[in-house]
């Protein structure tokens, strides 16, 4: 049975949300509570409930990223339960606000209280026939050596390569993997040990327990039901304002294709292009694509602007990112800038604040960010298992540096719940002594 206090906490969550969950039965176990109550505060849409569950039992979460995710989904509704353990449960849920299902995973560290060890959603592809899959020794040789080539050959960093594959190899020799034989737990702890060596946070392995298509160029059917997500997710901006005295805000929670997502970011730059300062909330903000970067950034500046450089090892190139000759609309070179940042501020979300902060044309308000630098590509290594291996490295044209480990510090270093009030107030300042100097 679910120990005392967890109860109290799923009692708490599920006052007020009446019986959607009882539509599929939820195991009684840990696992199966704690599955209930995410989906009860979850759903619930309210900050309290979700502020309770994430301080609870689950902080690496965020409110507000819960927040806009459930925003977005409108909420999840609960299909089945496709597998289940004590302290292990997959399961199934379609989001309500829309078309997409997703395979759940969640894994409970046992304790007092029970807390989240593990959790994630992955949207289902057409067609994926889920399997029961058991690791042995040979799937995991599989995966294990399938890993060190990929990272021998695309690794940014070659002699980390090898150090990582090294210690995979002496974990396999020692037997710690020998007891793992589910898929999720096997990744999971697979990405600790590369991480452990490397702390490069890019660096992954992600397990499916449906077999992975062979790659191929997207079907127009496939881009038309990618285009149609970023559609529901208005290509990730969360909220574009004027705030008092006349503060434009912008918040955006990923860099989606630059060539679908374009307009998006003229209308967003557009309503904001009067404004006497700017405010970038990029506190939920977990990266996307340099173009997107590159397109943003092109707004802030009136003459062109080397903003990073990206090093690939393998083709041992460099590519320069500039700012754009031509944009649709108005630039904002003017205004004074602001960029949130929180420690979830990540990959792009991150290049965008250290290009701005390197050519002194914004000011980082926040927490230090999370520190990935190198931009990544997917591999398969077997059936069911893909290493997201990080090729290249974003480097500052003139310093050669980046923010890979380190994070990029903010110029004024606040909580992140305190950032955007703290950005308002500077803004507030900068805007009246523009004013006096006039």
């Amino acid at each position: 049975m679910i120990p005392k206090m967890l109860c109290r906490l799923f009692v708490l969550l599920l006052v007020g949300v009446g019986c959607g969950l009882a539509q599929v039965t939820v195991p009684d176990t840990p696992a199966g509570h704690m599955l209930q109550a995410w989906l009860a505060a979850f759903n619930s849409g309210d900050r309290a409930r979700i502020e309770t569950y994430v301080r609870t039992v689950d902080q690496s979460q965020s409110v507000d990223g819960m927040i806009s995710f459930r925003n977005q989904t409108g909420g999840f509704e609960l299909l089945s339960i496709e597998s289940s353990e004590p302290l292990h449960i997959r399961f199934r849920v379609k989001e309500k606000g829309g078309p997409t299902t997703a395979l759940g995973n969640l894994l409970v560290k046992d304790g007092q209280p029970p807390k989240v060890g593990t959790f994630g959603l992955r949207a289902l592809p057409p067609g994926a026939v889920l399997e029961n899959v058991t690791m042995d020794a040979g799937e995991r040789k599989k995966v294990i050596d399938g890993v060190d080539i990929d990272l021998k050959e695309y690794y940014v960093e070659p002699t980390t390569a090898q150090r990582i594959a090294d210690a995979l190899k002496a974990h396999e020799s020692k037997g710690d993997y020998d007891a793992i034989s589910d898929g999720d737990a096997f990744a999971a702890r697979l990405t600790d040990d590369m991480q452990e060596v490397s702390h490069d946070r890019h660096l992954r392995v992600d397990f499916s327990p449906f077999k992975m298509p062979p790659r191929s160029e997207p079907t127009p059917e496939d881009e038309a039901r990618f285009h149609h997500q970023m559609e529901h997710d208005n290509c990730a901006f969360d909220k574009v304002e004027i705030l008092p005295n006349n503060i434009g805000y912008v918040k955006f929670d990923g860099f989606m294709d630059a060539a679908f997502c374009g307009p998006t970011v003229v209308a967003a730059m557009g309503f904001v292009v009067h404004t006497d300062a700017i405010i970038f909330d990029l506190r939920e903000n977990g990266g996307g694509q340099p173009a997107m970067v590159t397109l943003i950034a092109s707004y802030l500046f009136d003459q062109p602007t080397h903003l990073i450089d990206i090093y690939n090892r393998k083709e041992d190139s460099t590519t320069q990112n500039w700012t754009l000759s031509y944009l649709p609309g108005a630039r904002l070179a003017k205004q004074p800038v602001f960029v949130l940042t929180s420690k979830r501020t990540f990959s792009g979300a991150e290049e965008f604040a250290f290009d701005l902060k390197n050519k002194k044309r914004a000011t980082i308000v926040g927490e230090t960010t999370g520190g990935g630098a190198h931009p990544v590509s997917g591999h398969a290594v077997a059936d069911y298992f893909m290493v997201g291996v990080p090729f290249a490295k974003s480097l500052d044209p003139v310093t050669k540096t980046n923010w890979e480990g380190t994070g990029v510090e903010p110029d004024v270093k606040v909580p992140a719940t305190d950032a955007l009030a703290t950005a308002e107030k500077l803004a507030i300042e900068k805007i009246q002594t523009k004013k006096d100097s006039k």
